[in-house]
Protein backbone atom coordinates (compact mmCIF):
# COMPACT_ATOMS: atom_id res chain seq x y z
CA UNK A 1 0.00 0.00 0.00
CA UNK A 2 1.42 3.56 -1.02
CA UNK A 3 0.59 7.08 0.32
CA UNK A 4 0.21 9.81 -1.24
CA UNK A 5 3.44 12.29 -1.58
CA UNK A 6 2.00 14.92 -0.25
CA UNK A 7 3.39 17.30 -2.90
CA UNK A 8 3.98 20.85 -2.27
CA UNK A 9 0.81 22.25 -4.50
CA UNK A 10 2.81 25.40 -5.07
CA UNK A 11 5.61 24.76 -8.19
CA UNK A 12 7.30 27.60 -7.75
CA UNK A 13 7.59 31.25 -5.75
CA UNK A 14 8.90 34.71 -6.52
CA UNK A 15 8.59 37.35 -4.10
CA UNK A 16 5.13 37.21 -3.52
CA UNK A 17 4.22 35.46 -6.89
CA UNK A 18 3.48 31.86 -6.40
CA UNK A 19 3.16 29.60 -9.75
CA UNK A 20 0.60 26.51 -8.66
CA UNK A 21 1.33 23.13 -10.32
CA UNK A 22 -2.15 22.99 -10.98
CA UNK A 23 -2.46 26.37 -12.59
CA UNK A 24 0.93 25.52 -14.91
CA UNK A 25 -0.86 21.92 -16.08
CA UNK A 26 -3.37 24.44 -17.27
CA UNK A 27 -0.51 25.78 -19.21
CA UNK A 28 0.55 22.69 -20.49
CA UNK A 29 -3.03 21.85 -21.59
CA UNK A 30 -3.38 24.89 -23.84
CA UNK A 31 0.14 24.51 -25.07
CA UNK A 32 -0.48 21.01 -25.74
CA UNK A 33 -3.81 21.60 -27.78
CA UNK A 34 -2.14 24.19 -29.82
CA UNK A 35 0.93 22.37 -30.91
CA UNK A 36 -1.59 19.13 -31.96
CA UNK A 37 -3.95 21.59 -33.36
CA UNK A 38 -1.25 23.24 -35.83
CA UNK A 39 0.00 19.64 -36.70
CA UNK A 40 -3.60 19.17 -37.37
CA UNK A 41 -4.56 22.53 -39.33
CA UNK A 42 -1.82 21.87 -41.28
CA UNK A 43 -2.99 18.31 -42.89
CA UNK A 44 -4.35 18.00 -46.14
CA UNK A 45 -8.00 17.43 -44.45
CA UNK A 46 -8.05 21.41 -42.95
CA UNK A 47 -5.14 22.96 -44.99
CA UNK A 48 -7.13 22.79 -48.33
CA UNK A 49 -10.18 24.09 -46.30
CA UNK A 50 -7.57 27.05 -45.54
CA UNK A 51 -6.92 26.35 -42.20
CA UNK A 52 -3.75 27.85 -40.88
CA UNK A 53 -1.85 28.39 -37.42
CA UNK A 54 -3.45 32.08 -36.97
CA UNK A 55 -7.01 30.98 -37.29
CA UNK A 56 -5.65 27.97 -34.68
CA UNK A 57 -4.17 30.90 -32.80
CA UNK A 58 -7.89 32.46 -32.79
CA UNK A 59 -9.55 29.29 -32.09
CA UNK A 60 -7.27 28.62 -28.56
CA UNK A 61 -8.02 32.26 -27.77
CA UNK A 62 -11.64 31.09 -27.89
CA UNK A 63 -11.28 27.91 -26.53
CA UNK A 64 -9.59 29.18 -22.91
CA UNK A 65 -12.26 31.57 -22.80
CA UNK A 66 -14.94 28.71 -22.96
CA UNK A 67 -12.99 26.35 -20.75
CA UNK A 68 -12.47 28.88 -17.91
CA UNK A 69 -15.66 30.49 -17.70
CA UNK A 70 -17.96 27.42 -18.54
CA UNK A 71 -15.74 24.98 -16.14
CA UNK A 72 -16.10 27.49 -13.06
CA UNK A 73 -20.27 27.88 -14.48
CA UNK A 74 -20.62 24.46 -14.70
CA UNK A 75 -19.38 23.98 -11.15
CA UNK A 76 -21.51 26.20 -10.00
CA UNK A 77 -24.76 24.71 -11.47
CA UNK A 78 -23.90 21.56 -11.36
CA UNK A 79 -22.43 20.82 -8.09
CA UNK A 80 -23.15 23.70 -5.57
CA UNK A 81 -26.16 25.88 -6.93
CA UNK A 82 -27.48 26.32 -3.22
CA UNK A 83 -24.40 27.33 -1.83
CA UNK A 84 -23.43 29.53 -4.74
CA UNK A 85 -27.12 31.38 -4.71
CA UNK A 86 -26.86 31.59 -0.64
CA UNK A 87 -23.23 33.21 -1.79
CA UNK A 88 -23.00 34.66 -5.23
CA UNK A 89 -19.97 36.40 -4.54
CA UNK A 90 -17.85 33.51 -3.63
CA UNK A 91 -18.81 32.68 -7.70
CA UNK A 92 -16.04 34.76 -8.78
CA UNK A 93 -13.60 33.20 -6.56
CA UNK A 94 -12.19 30.68 -8.86
CA UNK A 95 -8.63 30.48 -6.26
CA UNK A 96 -10.87 28.32 -3.92
CA UNK A 97 -11.46 25.84 -6.61
CA UNK A 98 -14.04 24.62 -8.53
CA UNK A 99 -14.06 23.84 -12.33
CA UNK A 100 -16.36 21.20 -13.80
CA UNK A 101 -15.73 19.24 -16.65
CA UNK A 102 -18.45 19.04 -17.83
CA UNK A 103 -19.26 22.63 -17.78
CA UNK A 104 -16.21 23.36 -19.74
CA UNK A 105 -17.01 21.41 -22.37
CA UNK A 106 -20.44 23.45 -22.60
CA UNK A 107 -17.84 26.12 -22.94
CA UNK A 108 -16.13 25.08 -25.23
CA UNK A 109 -18.88 23.92 -27.50
CA UNK A 110 -20.21 27.61 -26.95
CA UNK A 111 -16.82 28.80 -28.02
CA UNK A 112 -16.30 27.16 -31.28
CA UNK A 113 -19.86 28.21 -32.12
CA UNK A 114 -18.93 31.16 -31.54
CA UNK A 115 -16.24 31.06 -34.03
CA UNK A 116 -17.19 29.09 -36.20
CA UNK A 117 -20.14 31.60 -37.30
CA UNK A 118 -17.46 34.29 -37.19
CA UNK A 119 -15.38 32.50 -39.42
CA UNK A 120 -18.24 31.14 -41.75
CA UNK A 121 -17.48 27.68 -40.95
CA UNK A 122 -19.48 24.50 -40.05
CA UNK A 123 -19.68 24.02 -36.45
CA UNK A 124 -18.32 20.09 -37.25
CA UNK A 125 -15.83 21.47 -38.67
CA UNK A 126 -13.99 23.50 -35.57
CA UNK A 127 -15.05 20.43 -33.83
CA UNK A 128 -13.77 17.46 -35.64
CA UNK A 129 -10.50 19.81 -36.12
CA UNK A 130 -10.48 20.48 -32.01
CA UNK A 131 -11.44 16.82 -30.60
CA UNK A 132 -8.42 14.87 -31.46
CA UNK A 133 -6.64 17.49 -29.42
CA UNK A 134 -8.19 17.78 -26.63
CA UNK A 135 -7.37 14.37 -24.55
CA UNK A 136 -3.98 15.02 -24.00
CA UNK A 137 -4.72 18.40 -22.04
CA UNK A 138 -7.40 16.59 -20.00
CA UNK A 139 -4.05 14.21 -19.01
CA UNK A 140 -2.35 16.80 -17.67
CA UNK A 141 -4.91 18.26 -15.77
CA UNK A 142 -5.35 14.84 -14.01
CA UNK A 143 -1.85 15.06 -13.60
CA UNK A 144 -2.80 18.42 -11.49
CA UNK A 145 -5.68 16.63 -9.70
CA UNK A 146 -3.03 13.93 -8.08
CA UNK A 147 -0.45 16.56 -7.10
CA UNK A 148 -2.94 18.34 -5.61
CA UNK A 149 -4.21 15.36 -3.75
CA UNK A 150 -7.34 15.94 -4.60
CA UNK A 151 -10.44 14.02 -6.20
CA UNK A 152 -9.32 10.80 -4.85
CA UNK A 153 -10.75 7.30 -5.23
CA UNK A 154 -12.99 4.80 -3.33
CA UNK A 155 -11.68 2.44 -0.97
CA UNK A 156 -9.76 -0.50 -2.21
CA UNK A 157 -8.62 -3.66 -1.21
CA UNK A 158 -4.98 -2.83 0.47
CA UNK A 159 -3.52 -5.73 -1.07
CA UNK A 160 -3.95 -4.13 -4.47
CA UNK A 161 -0.19 -2.58 -5.33
CA UNK A 162 -1.04 0.64 -6.49
CA UNK A 163 -3.68 1.61 -3.68
CA UNK A 164 -2.97 4.55 -1.97
CA UNK A 165 -3.55 6.56 1.14
CA UNK A 166 -4.61 10.48 0.84
CA UNK A 167 -3.84 12.12 4.25
CA UNK A 168 -5.84 14.86 2.32
CA UNK A 169 -9.21 12.92 2.96
CA UNK A 170 -9.01 13.04 6.30
CA UNK A 171 -8.55 8.97 6.82
CA UNK A 172 -6.22 6.33 6.56
CA UNK A 173 -8.04 3.98 3.90
CA UNK A 174 -6.05 2.74 1.44
CA UNK A 175 -8.21 4.46 -2.04
CA UNK A 176 -8.11 3.83 -5.81
CA UNK A 177 -5.54 6.46 -7.74
CA UNK A 178 -8.84 7.08 -9.66
CA UNK A 179 -6.91 10.40 -10.61
CA UNK A 180 -3.96 8.52 -12.58
CA UNK A 181 -7.14 6.03 -13.99
CA UNK A 182 -8.33 8.97 -15.17
CA UNK A 183 -5.25 10.30 -16.77
CA UNK A 184 -4.52 6.70 -18.75
CA UNK A 185 -8.34 6.56 -19.89
CA UNK A 186 -9.80 9.89 -20.86
CA UNK A 187 -6.34 11.31 -21.24
CA UNK A 188 -3.69 9.14 -23.03
CA UNK A 189 -6.30 6.34 -24.32
CA UNK A 190 -8.66 8.43 -25.53
CA UNK A 191 -6.14 10.86 -27.13
CA UNK A 192 -4.39 7.44 -28.81
CA UNK A 193 -7.52 6.68 -30.35
CA UNK A 194 -8.97 9.86 -31.62
CA UNK A 195 -5.88 10.59 -33.10
CA UNK A 196 -5.46 7.21 -34.89
CA UNK A 197 -9.35 7.39 -36.09
CA UNK A 198 -8.92 10.79 -36.94
CA UNK A 199 -5.37 10.28 -39.17
CA UNK A 200 -7.82 9.75 -42.59
CA UNK A 201 -10.29 11.96 -43.63
CA UNK A 202 -13.64 11.05 -41.73
CA UNK A 203 -17.33 12.12 -42.79
CA UNK A 204 -17.93 15.47 -41.04
CA UNK A 205 -18.93 14.92 -37.30
CA UNK A 206 -17.73 11.68 -36.85
CA UNK A 207 -14.40 12.72 -35.03
CA UNK A 208 -16.53 15.05 -32.77
CA UNK A 209 -19.25 12.67 -32.02
CA UNK A 210 -16.63 10.12 -31.27
CA UNK A 211 -14.88 12.12 -28.68
CA UNK A 212 -18.12 12.24 -26.99
CA UNK A 213 -18.66 9.11 -27.10
CA UNK A 214 -15.11 7.99 -26.39
CA UNK A 215 -14.73 10.53 -23.13
CA UNK A 216 -18.52 9.67 -21.56
CA UNK A 217 -17.76 5.90 -21.77
CA UNK A 218 -14.11 6.36 -20.63
CA UNK A 219 -15.14 9.13 -17.63
CA UNK A 220 -18.84 6.74 -16.79
CA UNK A 221 -16.20 3.66 -15.97
CA UNK A 222 -13.46 5.75 -14.24
CA UNK A 223 -16.27 7.27 -11.81
CA UNK A 224 -16.64 3.42 -10.23
CA UNK A 225 -13.51 4.16 -8.72
CA UNK A 226 -13.75 7.68 -7.63
CA UNK A 227 -14.87 9.23 -4.82
CA UNK A 228 -18.22 10.92 -5.38
CA UNK A 229 -18.60 14.24 -3.63
CA UNK A 230 -19.40 14.35 -0.03
CA UNK A 231 -21.84 17.23 -0.51
CA UNK A 232 -23.77 15.17 -3.35
CA UNK A 233 -23.10 11.62 -2.45
CA UNK A 234 -24.35 8.84 -5.02
CA UNK A 235 -27.43 9.38 -6.79
CA UNK A 236 -30.27 7.69 -8.85
CA UNK A 237 -29.47 4.40 -9.31
CA UNK A 238 -26.45 4.63 -7.67
CA UNK A 239 -24.62 6.71 -9.92
CA UNK A 240 -22.41 9.74 -9.64
CA UNK A 241 -23.03 13.12 -10.63
CA UNK A 242 -20.22 12.85 -12.80
CA UNK A 243 -21.77 9.39 -14.22
CA UNK A 244 -24.72 10.84 -14.75
CA UNK A 245 -23.46 14.05 -16.87
CA UNK A 246 -21.60 11.30 -19.07
CA UNK A 247 -25.04 9.61 -19.63
CA UNK A 248 -26.01 12.62 -22.55
CA UNK A 249 -22.20 12.43 -24.29
CA UNK A 250 -22.68 8.48 -24.76
CA UNK A 251 -26.17 9.37 -26.40
CA UNK A 252 -25.29 12.38 -28.45
CA UNK A 253 -21.72 10.98 -29.08
CA UNK A 254 -23.06 8.09 -30.66
CA UNK A 255 -26.32 9.80 -32.45
CA UNK A 256 -23.65 12.41 -34.18
CA UNK A 257 -21.30 9.56 -35.42
CA UNK A 258 -24.50 7.70 -36.52
CA UNK A 259 -25.56 11.20 -38.66
CA UNK A 260 -22.02 11.89 -39.45
CA UNK A 261 -21.77 8.39 -41.46
CA UNK A 262 -25.03 9.01 -43.64
CA UNK A 263 -23.22 12.10 -43.80
CA UNK A 264 -25.93 14.26 -42.60
CA UNK A 265 -23.76 17.48 -41.17
CA UNK A 266 -22.91 18.29 -45.17
CA UNK A 267 -26.88 18.46 -46.26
Amino acid sequence: MLIHPQFDPIALSLGPLQVHWYGLTYLVAFTLFYLLAVRRAASPVFSTRGWNRQMVEDLLFFGVLGVVLGGRLGYVLFYKPGHYLSHPAEIFAVWQGGMAFHGGLLGVIAAMALYARRQGRRFFEVADLVAPCVPIGLAAGRIGNFINGELWGRAADPSLPWAMVFPQSGTDLARHPSQLYQFGLEGLLLFALLWWYARVPRPQGAVAGAFLFGYGTFRFIAEYFREPDSFLGLLAMNMSMGQWLCVPMIVLGALFWGMAKKDAFRS
